[in-house]
């Protein structure tokens, strides 16, 4: 249930402090995975229930756009008061299992940025590591042969933080050598990950069919700055293909993997986007588009916010953010 605004005279006043700070400005979220309950090892990611109440926040005190239509008016200048998009990465099946219902009964569209090379129950290399540091025998997970370090994990709390601690330090990894890491931590914990967490073609589909719209995130999602840019030239034009093969139409909108501008992407790969046929691409950069800004480095913002009313501030305070770019 959504509480916490005061009532209707309350939710109208936020309301109209949004329409007062957000002239001309676009707020676009990002999601990844929606779980059924609370995972402590992913606190980053929402569950149903708070993506539920989220949804009917954007409902209620902002004017939902789909990205493509939001993307157009930014260029014309032609924002309504409030204006935001939902997006989602990378191509989790619990975006259809779980978000997917929950879009459709607020009436909500999203565009879903996705990466190909794992479609058909794949996983992706960060999936791998929080689930073997979740089956981990204990008290101490011992990575200290693979330069990983070593991590008390005889409570939850020290095993979210010992996942935390490898997946940043296998991040910027080129890809194989990051992919071979992980292998390797699976033979020294002497264990096999059997989830397969990443949607089907045909859960793709079925996004289509709910008049979701999809996005290009590459093929394995490399971050981009640690590739040779013919790589990465490939890597976004063959997901791009494979996205429009599945779904029958054309795709024109990418979002950078991981997304911080001058470090996982610069100027080099705005480029190759426009190259490869898209209309535009969105970072990770935390802020507010405006009319002209680079259509190929958008902002959008990550919700974490535990209540309504700090969920609606946070946004509110977004709107002024204007801070971002590559160098």
């Amino acid at each position: 249930m959504l509480t916490g605004f005061g009532g209707t005279p309350g939710q109208w006043a936020l309301r109209r402090l949004g329409s007062l700070v957000s002239r001309g400005r676009l707020l676009i979220l990002y999601y990844h995975r929606v779980h059924l309950q609370p995972d402590p090892l992913r606190d980053a990611d929402v569950d149903a229930a708070s993506f539920d109440w989220q949804m009917q926040v954007l409902s209620r005190l902002f004017t939902v756009l789909p990205l493509p239509e939001a993307v157009a008016r930014l260029q014309a200048n032609d924002l309504p008061p409030n204006a935001v998009c939902v997006t989602f990465d990378d191509g989790y099946a619990d975006n259809v299992e779980v978000a997917l219902p929950i879009l459709q009964r607020c009436n909500i569209p999203a565009t879903f940025f996705l990466t190909t090379g794992y479609f058909g129950n794949g996983r992706m290399w960060n999936d791998t590591v929080i689930e073997a540091v979740r089956q981990a025998a204990g008290p101490t997970l011992g990575l200290a042969a693979l330069a990983l370090g070593e991590y008390p994990i005889a409570t939850v709390d020290q095993r979210a933080q010992a996942a935390g601690a490898v997946l940043r330090k296998l991040k910027h990894l080129p890809r194989r050598e990051r992919d071979a890491q992980v292998a390797r931590m699976l033979d020294v914990l002497q264990m096999e990950v059997a989830n397969r967490p990443m949607m089907t073609e045909e859960q793709v589909n079925d996004l289509c069919r709910a008049k979701m719209d999809i996005g290009g995130h590459t093929v394995h999602h490399p971050i981009l700055t640690q590739i040779p840019l013919a790589e990465a030239r490939e890597e976004i034009v063959a997901g791009k293909q494979c996205l429009e093969q599945i779904i029958g139409r054309e795709i024109r909108l990418f979002a950078y993997p991981n997304g911080v501008p001058g470090m996982d992407y610069d100027r080099q790969h705005m480029a190759l986007c426009r190259d490869a046929g898209f209309d535009a691409a969105v970072s990770t950069a935390w802020g507010a588009a405006a009319a002209g800004d680079d259509m190929f480095q958008l902002p959008r913002i990550a919700p974490w916010d535990q209540t309504p009313l700090r969920f609606c501030a946070r946004l509110l305070r977004s709107y002024t953010n204007r801070r971002f770019d590559c160098a």
